[in-house]
C-alpha cells in the first residue's frame, strides 16, 4: 500500500527513471549479445576457452613462473629449474640485452641513441596528439628530426663521428624502420600524383618506376644495393653501405604507398576536383586542401597496413650482413655457453616487433576513428 501510495504522489510525466533489466545490460548482457546469441556462438565460445584453458597455462609456466632470470650460463640456468628446459631462461636475454639493444655502437656514446629515442618520442607525441599548441612548429621540428638523428648517431659537426659498421640489433632496425617510413610517404604521394598526371612522359616515368619496384622481391634491391651499385660509382669513391639500404628500402616502399595513395585519389567523387576548380584553386592548391586530405583519410589503413610490412621486413638486412636484432641474435646462439636457447631469442624478437606493429595498427584505428565523418547505422 505504501507503494501505491508513494507512485501517486509524482506528477504524470516526472516519475523518475528505472533501472534497465539487468538481462539487457553490462556483463551479462554482453555475453548473450556477442558469446551466447546463437548455438553455432556457443559452440566457438566453449571450442576457445577450451583452446585458451589448455594453451594459455603452458605458456605462462614457461614464460613467467618456471622462468629463470639470472644465471651465468646454460647449464647454470637449467640447473635452477625443476625440469630441464621447463621454463625460459630469460638470463640469456638479459645478459646479452646492451648488445641487441646498441649492437656494437660505442659504450661512451650511447647517451646519443638514447636521446635519439627521445627526441623521436618528443615528435610523435607533438605531431599525433590532437590539439597540441603550436602544432605547426611540430610538424616543422618532425620534418627536421631525421636530420638531427642522423647528426647524433653518425657524428660531425662538433660530435665525434661513429662508423655505421657499429650500428646492429634494435637500434638498426629502427634506424632502417624509421627512415624508411618517414620518407617513403612523401615521395609515395608525389609518384601517385605523378602516375594520375595528364603529363605523358612523367605519368610513363612514374608507371615504370612503381611497377618495376613493385615486380622484384625487396632482397634483390639490397643485394643490389651491397654490390652492383658501386660499379656505377666512380672509381675509387665509396657509398656507406647502411646509406645505400636506407635508399633501397625507402624506394621500395614508396611503389606500394604510391598504389594506395592513388586507390584513395581513384576513391573520391569527381564532384571534389569539380569543386576545387569552381574556386580557382591552382593544381598543387586544391591538392593539398581538398583532395590529399580526403583520399589519405581514405587510405590510411592501407598506409599503415605498408609501414608494418616495411618495419617487419628490415630483418632482410641480415641477407647482406648487416647485423640487425635477428642477425645478432642468431650470432649470439653460437655462443657455447648458451646453444639450445632458441627459443628465448625468437620469442623476444617476436614480442618486440609485435609491441611495435601493434602500436601502429592501434594508433593507426584511433586515427580513422577520430577522422570518421560519415553517418554510420
Amino acid at each position: 500500500m505504501s507503494d501505491s501510495h508513494s507512485a501517486k504522489n509524482y506528477l504524470p510525466g516526472t516519475h523518475p527513471d528505472l533501472p534497465p533489466p539487468v538481462r539487457t545490460t553490462g556483463p551479462i548482457a554482453w555475453m548473450r549479445i556477442n558469446l551466447f546469441s546463437s548455438p553455432l556462438n556457443i559452440a566457438l565460445t566453449i571450442a576457445s576457452v577450451w583452446i585458451l584453458w589448455s594453451i594459455v597455462p603452458g605458456i605462462l609456466n614457461w614464460v613467467v613462473f618456471n622462468a629463470v632470470w639470472s644465471a651465468t650460463d646454460r647449464k647454470d640456468c637449467w640447473g635452477q629449474m625443476d625440469v630441464a628446459r621447463d621454463g625460459a631462461c630469460w638470463a640469456f636475454i638479459r645478459g646479452s640485452f646492451k648488445l641487441f639493444l646498441y649492437g656494437w655502437y660505442p659504450e661512451e656514446h650511447r647517451w646519443r641513441p638514447n636521446l635519439c629515442f627521445l627526441l623521436f618520442l618528443v615528435a610523435v607525441v607533438g605531431v599525433l596528439r590532437e590539439n597540441m599548441p603550436g602544432k605547426k612548429y611540430w610538424l616543422w621540428y618532425a620534418v627536421a628530426f631525421p636530420f638531427i638523428a642522423a647528426w647524433l648517431l653518425v657524428g660531425g659537426f662538433g660530435l665525434p663521428p661513429v662508423s655505421t659498421n657499429k650500428f646492429g640489433g634494435i637500434l638498426l632496425t629502427v634506424v632502417i624502420g624509421v627512415t624508411g617510413i618517414t620518407f617513403s610517404l612523401p615521395i609515395g604521394i608525389l609518384l601517385a600524383l605523378g602516375r594520375r598526371s595528364n603529363l605523358p612522359a612523367l605519368r610513363s616515368v612514374c608507371v615504370i618506376f612503381i611497377e618495376f619496384i613493385r615486380g622484384v622481391p625487396l632482397i634483390t634491391l639490397l643485394f643490389v644495393a651491397s654490390t652492383m651499385l658501386t660499379y656505377f660509382l666512380p672509381p675509387g669513391s665509396t657509398f656507406d653501405l647502411l646509406m645505400r639500404v636506407l635508399i633501397m628500402v625507402t624506394l621500395f616502399s614508396s611503389a606500394y604507398i604510391a598504389e594506395v595513395v592513388r586507390g584513395g585519389l581513384q576513391g573520391l567523387p569527381s564532384g571534389q576536383y569539380e569543386a576545387a576548380d569552381s574556386l580557382g584553386l591552382t593544381y598543387w592548391r586544391a591538392h593539398q586542401l581538398i583532395i590529399l586530405p580526403q583520399a589519405l583519410k581514405i587510405s590510411i589503413p592501407g598506409i599503415v597496413n605498408t609501414f608494418i610490412g616495411l618495419y617487419k621486413d628490415s630483418v632482410l638486412v641480415l641477407i647482406i650482413g648487416m647485423m640487425d636484432i635477428l642477425g645478432l641474435g642468431r650470432a649470439r646462439l653460437n655462443d657455447a655457453d648458451w646453444l639450445g636457447l632458441a627459443p628465448e631469442l625468437y620469442a623476444f624478437i617476436a614480442i618486440f616487433f609485435f609491441i611495435c606493429c601493434f602500436s601502429m595498427a592501434r594508433y593507426s584505428l584511433s586515427l580513422e576513428k577520430r577522422l570518421e565523418t560519415e553517418h554510420r547505422r
